[in-house]
């Protein structure tokens, strides 16, 4: 963009078969309110050779991430290894991100844009996430963050926070990323560096844990608190049907509150923070 931000998200073969979230993803901004502009500043970065064949030929900004000696392309269980290998190589990615002076939005592809999440940003804050929970205050740590979606923008604090970020995964072996950002979002060198964080309401930027509540407000919903791809796919799809029906109401009925999710159904089952 012309601020130098770039959207980024990330796949793996696993995700990226025909019909699958991947696609989803894809649908959710042309059908989104004033979203499908933000698609040529998306960049999909994948983890592995056939991920990358298929994004060539569904999107023009394809990145090919090189993982030498791991296979990142079946799903990945959470609390794996291979999840965890993943997620922490991600994490190391989007500090590489920050030092070329890039600002980013990083989004899960279970996310669903269906509004522009730039006018909710807060205009002083280096470093916003999303949240599993929500306690009404955007800057109250006890905020439960998802590391689902993330805007950061490129500064010398936030290279130094992702560098620290990294680097405490030797700290708390066996914890993922998010895990451990909710440990060391309290340590005082956060503050000694001066990072400013602040935690994105799901009025607008909501999930299965918590979902946004207003149609008129909602940016985003994540497919967090789902355990297995199914599951995720399942319901992701009903939530764009409610999405376009929604959309095809009349201005006046748009505003009744009685509009909500049809979702969660299959991820209300052995729900995790995810």
């Amino acid at each position: 963009m012309g601020d130098n931000t770039v959207i980024l998200t990330t796949l793996n073969d696993a995700w990226s078969s025909p019909g699958s979230v991947m696609d989803l993803f894809m649908d959710s901004f042309r059908s989104g309110v004033k979203t499908s502009f933000l698609l040529k500043h998306l960049v999909i970065v994948t983890f592995d050779g056939k991920a990358y064949k298929h994004c060539v030929k569904i999107h023009p900004h394809c990145f090919a991430l090189g993982t030498e000696g791991v296979d990142f392309s079946e799903e990945k269980r959470f609390l794996t290894s291979g999840y965890l290998e993943m997620m922490w190589t991600r994490l190391d990615f989007l500090r590489l991100v920050l030092e070329k002076g890039y600002n980013f939005i990083f989004t899960d592809a279970d996310i669903m844009w269906f509004r522009n999440p730039f006018p909710h940003f807060h205009p002083d804050g280096d470093f916003q996430i999303a949240c599993d929970h929500y306690v009404g205050n955007s800057s109250d740590l006890r905020n439960i963050a998802n590391g689902g979606f993330i805007y950061v923008k490129s500064n010398e604090r936030t290279i130094e926070f992702y560098s620290f970020w990294y680097s405490s995964r030797f700290m708390y072996p066996g914890y993922h990323d998010q895990d451990v950002f909710n440990v060391i979002k309290h340590d005082p060198y956060v503050t000694d560096i001066g990072l400013k964080i602040m935690f994105l309401s799901t009025a607008y930027f909501g999930g299965f844990c918590e979902p946004s509540r207003d149609l008129n407000k909602v940016c985003t919903m994540h497919a967090n608190c789902c355990i297995g791809l199914p599951s995720k796919i399942h319901d992701l799809r009903i939530m764009i049907e409610d999405w376009r029906s929604y959309l095809s109401l009349p201005p006046n009925l748009k505003q009744l509150r009685a509009l909500t999710w049809r979702v969660p159904q299959n991820c209300r089952y052995g729900m995790v923070l995810t």
